[in-house]
């Protein structure tokens, strides 16, 4: 089950590590339609959530969810160790600096690091 937590003023959606496969922009709008519905500016996935599709950057299914997020003007974090998809694959541990450098997507490793980043 997912929950609406406001962090430092925040509303985030945490999604349930439980929940469907994230595996295309399909399972991204039902997220940001969830989002949108609880009041959220945030969705916090389980890295576990995504398809392993999501890791390889060629195959765009991040780059695609990504984008839809942001047309959506919704944040997103990736929650959890990402380490073994990164060691794998030097693109993806570029993209996933390059994300953490900006405001729209983050790849971070617990709640704690979330709270960090949303108090500025």
């Amino acid at each position: 089950m997912n929950t609406l937590e406001v962090i430092h003023d925040v509303p985030v959606l945490l999604c349930s590590a439980e929940g469907a496969p994230v595996r295309g922009e399909a399972e991204a709008l039902d997220l940001i339609g969830e989002a949108w519905y609880q009041g959220a500016q945030w969705v916090v996935v389980p890295a576990g959530r995504f398809d392993d599709a999501f890791f390889r950057l060629r195959t765009r299914v991040a780059g695609d969810i990504v984008q839809k997020l942001v047309n959506y003007r919704m944040g997103m974090v990736v929650l959890g160790d990402v380490s073994r998809h990164t060691e794998a694959s030097g693109a993806l541990r570029d993209f996933v600096r390059e994300c953490n450098r900006g405001s729209q997507t983050w790849f971070l490793p617990d709640l704690d690091a979330l709270r960090a980043r949303l108090a500025g």
